[in-house]
């Protein structure tokens, strides 16, 4: 086995795509300083499966793709692809030849793949490991790896050589598989615990099982018998129903006959109204002609009666016929009458003198009556108080002393609370006092606080602006970055092949050569892609293939699969341009910006013949006028020639745009990137400070709100103060009150004291005989007299001052009837005279009232008959309508109680309707049964089961009997009394015992099959450590023997050894490395030189791969430490390990490169980028 070729794209320096063709034996890659010789160890590092960025000399995975040059724009993916020759079977897998390919993205992305299978990175490197291979990547040495060798502790030095044994996979397998153990020691554990428990749930579990058992008995017998119950209250409602519709029917017939007679008599009914709406009005044109007529007779009447009584009038003499009195007479009796009335007011005020003084005496007789009544009952109170006793006056009198007692304590203890409220109150004033000037400091200091808070507040507010720009710019780079992914998804699209190119390239596997598009394979300078497009016409579409036989084998595919045309590039060939002429400045040769893989080298230079690329048509004019054999294309794709032209406008693009443009939009999405990953820090960062300034603008605020707080506890106690300064004045002006009212009540005790103690002398004084009443009646009976004169007295005054009103009256009435009748007689005068013009009239008037009174006599009577007829007819049809409508009533009175009976029937059965439904839902509700299985399975025609609730007589009827209702509502009740005498019921305990039954069962099946498993695999294990240590047993001891041999030969006359830390357990004892260089004592590692130090670790790593020989090994640099002797001695060896490993070497030494079978050349072209030439050696040293 050994490594066949190495392709690079993309990778570290290594941006266009290349191939490193390995051979068995030393391969020596050289070059300058800085060419990137190193990255083609770092390449198989990484496509062997290294992690760890800093063994690639990087600070992250995405530093190994090309970052751009000057001249060069980044790239988004490197892909390394490593091919390895398995003819010998080393690696376990049925390929002769194996390739290896990892894949990784700008954003983190990567892919294995092996023989273009995506595979995963534990594969690979189980695939690597059981040839030697291991994740220590010991067969690779790399720039300052040496002395790592010799600073690894003892247990890194042992990995070493487990690797190179290859067991150091079977450690690691064991170490994990320790692991799980370990894990599956922490499930036994819990299982156990399970387990416990669960045996713990099982026994109460088993005896609810056992209750719920029992209750699924009861609840079908409780189910049963309401299920016949139900069934029987269901037959019952529908045998009701049945009935009542068969009533209901009868009723209805009954009411449709009334109601046929009750249309019939509406219909006589509105017949004979309208027969009376027609006489209406008839009989009232009638009436109307008789009343007009009757009146106008009577007026006529009236009028002639009026002219008879003015001609009767005007023949009595109007002198002869005055009656009333003259006007002289009715002045000298109202004469008369004002001297009577004189003489009357003198009487009035003789009765008012008289009155005055008879009141006088009334109230001289009152008084002294009012005395001696007051002074007897003074005596009789006297004498009673003596009577009922001097004990209570005395006990009264004790009294109002006791309480005069108490308000006078009352009043000094309300005088010393009155003091102390005013103390307090003074003392609450004084810290008022104080506080109010606490609150003004505390003011002074807030306003401080305000401008902190503002400058927080101001600081937040523009960071928080910075992040809404930050959020802004990272929102249009996301989008962006989107555009550009778009971009490139987009034009990949246009890059999938639906042609027979597309088949030959989904064909890669089939036909051996074809090495892809040739668009994708070449790499054109930017700005150039359409100049080159043109000029290489439909070749830029084209299938690169590496040989004639396999554009002809492709062709045959195409031809015989049907799959279209496709265009081939054939590789090989080689063209001489040193003959093509000079270009001027203006010009390049096309071929000069296209970089494509050696094998289409020479095609392109064919097809890019003698092709320069100009700017515009004028210059590529000037270009073919001095050069006529030189093609010139501009970078529109116009192309002109001596012979041959094409150009206009812009065409599709080729895939070799597309291409570019996929290149630039990588470019461009990966810039977005890099721009998106630089604003999400810079938001991170001012989002911290965000935090920063709201903590700040936190503590600000709550420093405020502590000073808003003290400020309010301050205005608090403040308000407290305040009102405990005025509850204490109130209470002081409260006690002030009280003290006055208690010094008024005191003084009105004293005062009725005083009185009592004067009845007391006097009830002590006074006799005990009754008082002489004798004046006390007289007194009585003279202001009796006194009242009874007084009332003569104004009675007479009242008398006289009535006449005396009247007697006016009379007077101005007298004087005024004179003036009137003097008015009367001019007014009668002249009405005779109008009277004796009228009766001259009256006398015509009379004469023709007399004839029209005859006609209206006739007319009268002729309108008399007609109304009599009318009020006849509508008199009988009047009564008619009265019989009509009373039998109307009658009969809607009947269809009112049938409707009633019918509405209540219907009631009746709706109500049992809804039973009915209720009853049907609570069958499909309570029982799930259909209401017709519910009759046909427990209806009263059924037999009904034996009894078998449990506690019940066992000598009922073990065979079916006969549905009784009551029987089944005690078996109901029976039933239900058990079930509650069950208590509560679990429903699922029979579920969940069986459950857990199951499971502990189950569990414990598993726990013993995990103690299997887990003894089988420790006994594995022992068996893998027997193994281990007898293979590392063996690799030691060859290694240990081999490093003897090698640093004899590189330190002759040097002694060097490998120790065992710990040879006693050969499982985990590590190595060290002992070396003393001839002519020197130490064995020190640390004391040698840096050449030493070298040597020692080459010998380290040369036993190791001569003990345990790896396919393949590469060493970078490692003898760049070495003088020319001890470079000597390291050759001899690798001269050794060629005889059975491959060895690829990084080196600056010539005499390396002189026993290199091939040599490869790194150089570093202008535009940054890596290229490689190689030379094989061994065949050329052969030939010559």
């Amino acid at each position: 086995m050994y490594l066949k070729s190495l392709t690079l794209r993309g990778f570290k320096s290594f941006a266009s795509s290349t191939t490193l063709q390995l051979e068995p034996g030393i391969t020596c890659v050289v070059g300058p300083n800085g060419s990137g010789k190193s990255n083609v160890v770092d390449a198989l590092s990484w496509v062997m499966g290294e992690q760890g960025a800093k063994s690639l000399r990087g600070g992250k995975m995405e530093d190994v793709i090309f970052a751009g040059t000057s001249g060069r724009p980044p790239l988004g993916r490197a892909e390394v692809v490593l091919t390895i020759d398995n003819t010998d079977g080393a690696l376990p897998i049925e390929y002769t030849e194996v390739t290896i390919s990892r894949t990784m993205f700008r954003n983190g992305g990567s892919e294995y793949a092996i023989n273009g299978n995506t595979c995963r990175l534990l594969d690979v490197q189980e695939l690597l490991s059981d040839s030697g291979i291991g994740r220590e990547m010991h067969v690779i040495v790399g720039q300052g790896q040496l002395d790592g060798v010799l600073r690894a502790t003892p247990e890194e030095r042992r990995g070493f050589i487990e690797e190179a044994a290859g067991v150091l996979k079977h450690r690691k397998r064991k170490e994990k598989a320790l692991r799980k153990l370990d894990a599956t020691q922490g499930n036994l554990t819990r299982l156990n615990d399970v387990l416990t428990e669960l045996r713990r749930q099982l026994k109460p579990l088993g005896r609810q099982a056992e209750v719920a058992r029992r209750a699924a008995v009861i609840q079908a017998e409780v189910r049963d018998a309401r299920a016949r119950i139900l069934a029987d209250d269901i037959v019952s409602a529908r045998s009701v129903i049945a009935e009542e519709l068969a009533d209901e029917t009868a009723l209805k017939e009954r009411r449709q006959a009334v109601e046929q007679a009750i249309a019939a008599a509406r219909e006589q009914e509105t017949e004979l109204e309208d027969q009376l709406r027609e006489d209406s009005p008839r009989l009232s044109a009638a009436q109307e002609t008789w009343y007009s007529l009757s009146g106008l007779r009577e007026r006529i009447r009236g009028t002639a009666g009026l002219a008879n009584e003015r001609v009767r009038l005007a023949a009595v003499e109007a002198e002869d016929q005055r009656v009333g009195r003259e006007p002289e007479e009715l002045e000298a009796d109202a004469r008369r009458a004002q001297e009577q009335l004189e003489q009357l007011s003198a009487g009035v005020t003789q009765a008012t003198e008289s009155l005055e003084a008879v009141i006088a005496e009334r109230n001289e007789a009152e008084t002294a009556y009012t005395a001696e009544e007051r002074r007897v009952a003074g005596l009789l109170r006297a004498a009673a108080d003596q009577r009922e006793g001097l004990a209570r006056l005395h006990g009264q009198v004790n009294a109002l002393k006791s309480r005069a007692t108490a308000a006078g304590e009352e009043i000094g203890r309300l005088t010393a609370a009155r003091e102390e409220a005013e103390n307090r109150a003074v003392e609450a004033h004084r810290e008022f006092t104080n506080l109010e000037n606490q609150i003004a400091g505390l003011n002074a200091g807030e306003s401080g606080l305000d401008e902190e808070l503002e400058t927080a507040e101001d600081a937040l507010a523009e960071i928080t602006e910075h992040l809404a720009s930050l959020s802004a710019q990272s929102q249009e780079a996301e989008r962006q970055q989107a555009a550009f992914a778009a971009r490139k998804e987009a034009l990949e699209l246009g890059l999938a092949r639906k042609d027979g190119a597309g088949a030959l390239l989904a064909a890669t596997d089939e036909i051996s050569g074809l090495l892809g598009s040739v668009a994708a394979l070449l790499t054109v300078r930017a700005g150039f892609e359409t100049a080159i497009a043109s000029a290489l016409g439909s070749a830029a579409d084209a299938v690169a293939v590496d040989h004639l036989d396999t554009a002809v084998s492709a062709m045959e595919k195409l031809k015989s699969e049907d799959l279209g045309r496709a265009g081939m590039l054939l590789g090989g060939g080689e063209v001489d341009d040193s003959t093509w002429p000079g270009l001027p400045d203006f010009a390049t040769y096309a071929i000069d910006t296209v970089d494509g893989p050696a094998p289409l080298q020479g095609a392109l230079r064919r097809l890019l013949f003698k092709v320069a690329v100009v700017d515009s048509l004028e210059q590529a004019q000037e270009l073919i006028r001095h050069a006529p054999d030189v093609t010139a294309v501009t970078h529109d794709g116009d192309v002109l020639g001596a012979h041959f032209a094409a150009g206009g406008s812009t065409s599709k693009q080729s895939l070799i745009e597309v291409q570019a443009a996929i290149s630039q939009a990588e470019s461009d999405l990966e810039r977005a990137r890099h721009t998106l990953e630089r604003l999400r820090f810079e938001h991170e960062a001012a989002d911290a400070k965000r935090v920063v300034a709201q903590e700040r603008v936190d503590a600000a605020l709550g420093r405020l709100h502590e000073s808003d707080a003290t400020m309010a506890a301050v205005a608090e106690n403040l308000g407290h103060l305040g009102a405990t300064a005025r509850a204490a004045r109130g209470e002081a002006d409260r006690l002030a009150a009280a003290i006055a009212k208690a010094e008024e009540s005191q003084a009105g005790d004293l005062s009725g004291l005083a009185e009592l103690e004067d009845r007391l002398a006097q009830a002590e004084a006074a006799p005990e005989e009754e008082p002489d009443t004798a004046l006390l009646e007289e007194l009585a009976d003279k202001a009796s007299g006194a009242r009874r004169a007084e009332t003569d007295a104004r009675l007479a005054l009242r008398t006289n001052e009535e006449r005396a009103r009247a007697l006016e009256g009379q007077v101005t009435a007298l004087f005024e009837a004179a003036e009137a009748e003097r008015e009367a007689r001019v007014k009668a005068k002249e009405r005779r005279e109008r009277q004796l013009r009228e009766a001259e009239t009256a006398k015509a008037v009379i004469l023709a009232s007399d004839q029209v009174l005859a006609r209206l006599e006739q007319s009268i009577a002729q309108a008399a008959a007609l109304r009599a007829e009318i009020e006849a007819s509508r008199t009988g049809r009047e009564e008619t309508l009265r019989t009509v409508r009373v039998q109307l009533r009658e009969q809607i009175a009947e269809l009112d109680g049938l409707t009633d009976s019918v509405h209540k029937d219907e009631m009746a059965r709706a109500e049992m309707r809804l039973r009915l439904e209720g009853l049907e839902g609570r069958a499909l509700d309570e029982l799930g049964l259909e209401v017709d299985t519910l009759v046909a399975d427990y209806g009263p025609d059924q037999l009904v089961p034996p009894i078998t609730v449990e506690g019940e007589d066992d000598s009922l009827p073990a065979e079916p009997v006969p549905y009784e209702r009551e029987a089944q509502v005690k078996r109901l009740r029976n039933a239900e009394r058990s079930m509650a005498m069950l208590g509560k019921v679990n429903p699922l305990a029979l579920e969940e015992f069986t459950a857990l039954e199951e499971r502990h069962q189950f569990l414990s099946e598993q726990l013993d099959d995990l103690r299997k498993t887990r003894q089988d695999l420790l006994e594995i294990v022992e068996e893998v450590d027997a193994k281990v240590e007898q293979v590392f047993t063996e690799a030691w001891y060859d290694v240990e023997r081999e490093f003897q041999d090698v640093f004899s030969r590189l330190f002759p006359g040097g002694e060097g050894s490998l120790i065992l830390t710990d040879p006693q357990n050969m499982l985990t004892t590590g190595i060290d490395v002992e070396a003393r260089p001839p002519g020197k004592k130490v064995k020190r590692l640390s004391l040698l030189s840096g050449g030493e130090r070298s040597l020692v670790a080459v010998a380290f790593l040369v036993a190791l791969f001569k003990a345990r020989p790896s396919p393949f090994y590469i060493l970078d640099e490692v003898e760049a430490a070495l003088d020319d002797a001890n470079l000597g001695r390291l050759l001899d060896l690798y001269e050794e390990l060629r005889a059975n490993s491959q060895l690829i070497v990084i080196t600056h030494q010539k005499r390396t490169m002189e026993v290199a079978d091939a040599l490869y050349g790194v150089s570093m072209r202008g535009d940054g980028v890596s290229a490689v030439i190689s030379q094989r050696l061994r065949e050329e040293e052969t030939a010559s």
